[in-house]
């Protein structure tokens, strides 16, 4: 593995991150409630890859922040919580079949190809709805979200947003893209 093959950050990354990560849980508390910082940190202290991804999520204009805690796993759960998708990961279709399916005007990558470079996944229907109760989210742009196999078998793929304050799932071809439209993902630590 090169040096920068390599998935982890340095020791001046690692702290910037963890200051911004800590800084913003405690500035949202209303996402978290009952959450302490220090049980999250000894998380991520143990799991320097998942520092990783977040740090990607991070540079993308993600702003993740914790949105829960399965305790049957003992996982935390972060979620992209950029009040519109992400700038860094819009222009982009649904996968690497839809990218490739293009003709002309390719975007440069494609959705699902980001997140699993990044180590998370997209949102569910489900999680981009749950996060829509925690604060008002895509006011101006749209998301992609997991697509079940049988649309995306014909071609399509879903994506949502909030308007008028309704949260809306639509459907289009998996290989348009926009400049509006982008994708939010998960990470369990």
């Amino acid at each position: 593995m090169t040096e920068i093959d390599k998935k982890e950050l340095s020791l001046e990354q690692r702290e910037e991150l963890l200051e911004t990560l800590k800084l913003r849980f405690e500035k949202n508390m209303y996402r978290h409630e009952g959450l302490e910082w220090a049980k999250i940190q000894d998380k991520l202290d143990a799991n320097p890859e998942k520092l990783w991804s977040l740090n990607e999520m991070e540079s993308t204009g993600g702003e993740p922040d914790v949105v829960g805690h399965d305790e049957e796993k003992d996982e935390y759960i972060f979620y992209d919580c950029a009040a519109e998708s992400p700038k860094g990961r819009r222009s982009v279709c649904y996968d690497h079949e839809a990218l490739e399916a293009r003709k002309k005007h390719k975007p440069e990558n494609s959705a699902i190809n980001m997140a699993a470079a990044m180590g998370i996944e997209l949102l569910t229907e489900e999680q981009y709805r749950e996060l829509q109760k925690l604060d008002n989210f895509d006011l101006k742009t749209s998301s992609w979200v997991q697509t079940p196999s049988d649309i995306r078998k014909r071609g399509g793929a879903l994506f949502c947003d909030r308007r008028y304050d309704t949260v809306f799932v639509y459907h289009n071809g998996a290989d348009s893209y926009y400049g509006a439209r982008g994708f939010r993902g998960s990470l369990r630590v």
